[in-house]
């Protein structure tokens, strides 16, 4: 029997099924996301009006309805599965990888999928504080209650000025150093079993998170449901992190940020 051929069709069908899983994932993700699941008006209606800061809403901002907060939940959280996943998805492939090569290799798929819900139960937790975070900012009229986005330029201004600065901070980059060295973490955190899979895959997320908490912070500005924001921000996470020039990138957008949030600031004083 030929070792090395079985070993390759394992691989090939390990990482088949994961691909499957990924896509399958991301294309429910993106079609909630764009649709607007229970929402008011889809992400698709919203963006065309994206000119628009505020309008009149069915509920007055701040009183939301248990249903509504768990809405709202759920629609940071999908739309962080559809924005991250195409930037994880070689993180789980090489994870499945290695797997093949320990005390798991029977059971590739499952392991790795636990992975995957470790890592997006990080994101869980983010969007619980981004939810509770957007009832309390339109609880106090800074955010649209139907638009999803701040009211006045000045705020916005603040916020990007702010991710701009946190591009070059240390934590930035400690976490982006963590997110581009995939094979690093893996080989040095690496845990047995489901448990250990789960373990494994909050902590990436957590470092993922650390990178990225305050660019997504910036969907307040562009309009939380705006697809330009949600795209735009997805493949700028991606090339960050997996082109060999993202550190370089990440430094490039955060001067621009400061110098798109000063330019607002200074027309705003005119």
């Amino acid at each position: 029997m030929n070792i090395s051929g079985v070993t390759e069709r394992l691989l090939r069908r390990d990482r088949a099924v994961l691909v499957s899983l990924i896509g399958v994932l991301f294309l429910l993700a993106a079609l909630y996301t764009f649709f607007g699941v229970g929402m008011s008006m889809s992400a698709f209606q919203m963006t065309a009006m994206r000119g628009m800061r505020d309008m009149p809403g069915s509920h007055a901002p701040g009183a939301w309805s248990l249903g509504y907060a768990i809405l709202i939940f759920f629609m940071w959280w999908v739309m962080m599965v559809a924005m991250m996943l195409p930037s994880v998805s070689p993180t789980v492939l090489l994870y499945s990888a290695l797997l093949r090569r320990g005390s798991d290799a029977d059971r590739v798929p499952l392991i790795s999928a636990i992975f995957l819900v470790g890592y997006l139960s990080t994101w869980a937790a983010f969007s619980l504080v981004a939810a509770g975070s957007q009832w309390a900012l339109e609880a106090m009229g800074i955010v649209s209650a139907t638009m999803m986005t701040l009211t006045d330029t000045v705020p916005g201004a603040i916020v990007l000025i702010l991710a701009g600065l946190f591009q070059f901070s240390s934590l930035k980059q400690a976490c982006l150093d963590h997110c581009r060295s995939p094979a690093r973490f893996i080989t040095m955190r690496r845990r047995s079993g489901a448990v250990g899979a789960f373990r494994m895959g909050l902590e990436h997320g957590l470092y993922c998170l650390g990178c990225c908490w305050f660019l997504m912070a910036l969907l307040f500005v562009g309009g939380i449901m705006n697809l330009y924001w949600i795209v735009g921000l997805a493949a700028f996470v991606a090339i960050e992190k997996l082109t060999p020039f993202g550190d370089r990138i990440a430094k490039l957008a955060g001067g621009g940020l400061m110098i798109w949030g000063a330019f607002i600031l200074v027309s705003a004083a005119w």
